[in-house]
């Protein structure tokens, strides 16, 4: 029962009349994958027991108003608040996998080197069309501008001098998500990347500095191949900022310092807090993975997974002599 986190997909289980045990509604946005799923699935599965619904909203309208012992929804916090309500109305529990910005922390006496190599590999996969992906960056002035070049020459490694012809460079989803992550390109100024062709559905990777925390590229999860930095005076700075926002998924630090780790844990709060890789977490099975307050709740892959989707029954048998 998982459902791809880089796309908006829902898991419901317990799905009367019949003896099914899961729906899946993969999203409409990724169509080909969808398409794949409702092909593979049924091919490997028993049928009786898993069925695959393709479909829009109106197909995600009429799933929500069955009465489901559990659903899982991974998406954005707007639609997870519509699956929530129609959830209320049978008393339907939910885990929900939101995303939301997920920050970085830089601390100064870091290998900006290998911070490059490590933000620039996990920021721009899949076009950072991830749940987890770094969101922005958060260090202080002179770090900053020793990471902007080094990640110059970080995305200039990965994809070549024209990331628009490698073939290990993805495209954004759609237009509409094309053109909403075009706009936000006008944000501080560009030190690398910033071409886009809407024919192709591509933006270059990007980083952008000199961003202010009220510009349009920090207003909303970028969900793109957008990378922002922001400079801070030291670690405290960086602590409230990340605390006077919306809880994220993630949280990230490139740091080799032992006191800054143990107050970034105890003096923040995210689904999950990486240190110096980024959005490995998800691949640890033996880690929970899950938001918390506007990044999500419950958790889920390894024995997590089986935790969310079962109910401990108490049995209790007392002789009657």
């Amino acid at each position: 029962m998982w459902s791809k986190c880089c796309s908006s997909s829902t898991v419901v289980s317990g799905a009367p009349p019949s003896t099914t045990a899961v729906v899946i509604k993969p999203a409409e946005y990724a169509a080909h994958t969808s398409a794949l799923l409702a092909e593979l699935l049924p091919a490997y599965l028993d049928t009786d027991a898993t069925a695959v619904v393709e479909g829009g909203a109106p197909e995600t309208t009429v799933l929500l108003e069955q009465h489901f012992d559990h659903i899982f929804y991974t998406g954005n916090g707007t639609v997870g608040r519509i699956v929530m309500t129609a959830a209320a109305k049978n008393l339907t529990p939910v885990a929900l996998e939101l995303g939301g910005k997920s920050p970085v922390f830089v601390d100064r006496n870091a290998d900006v080197t290998t911070v490059a190599q490590r933000l620039a590999q996990t920021k721009f996969a899949n076009a950072g069309q991830t749940c987890v992906a770094p969101d922005y960056v958060l260090t202080d002035p002179d770090t900053a501008t020793e990471l902007q070049a080094a990640l110059v020459v970080a995305i200039k490694g990965l994809f070549g001098e024209d990331p628009q012809t490698s073939d290990t460079y993805g495209r954004i989803i759609n237009e509409r998500h094309f053109d909403r992550l075009s706009a936000l390109l006008g944000s501080g100024h560009t030190v690398t990347g910033g071409q886009t062709d809407r024919a192709d559905t591509y933006i270059a990777p990007t980083v952008l500095a000199d961003v202010r925390p009220d510009e349009p590229v920090m207003q909303e999860e970028i969900f793109g191949p957008i990378l922002p930095i922001l400079t801070v005076a030291d670690l405290d700075e960086a602590i409230a900022f990340i605390n006077d926002r919306d809880k994220p998924l993630a949280l990230y630090a490139f740091t080799e310092n032992n006191t800054t780790k143990r107050r970034l844990a105890a003096e923040t709060s995210s689904g999950g807090l990486n240190f110096g890789l980024p959005m490995r977490h998800l691949a640890v099975p033996t880690l929970p993975f899950g938001g918390v307050g506007e990044s999500g709740m419950g958790n889920y892959h390894g024995r997590y997974s089986i935790e969310t989707f079962s109910h401990r029954k108490a049995v209790l048998d007392v002789p009657l002599s």
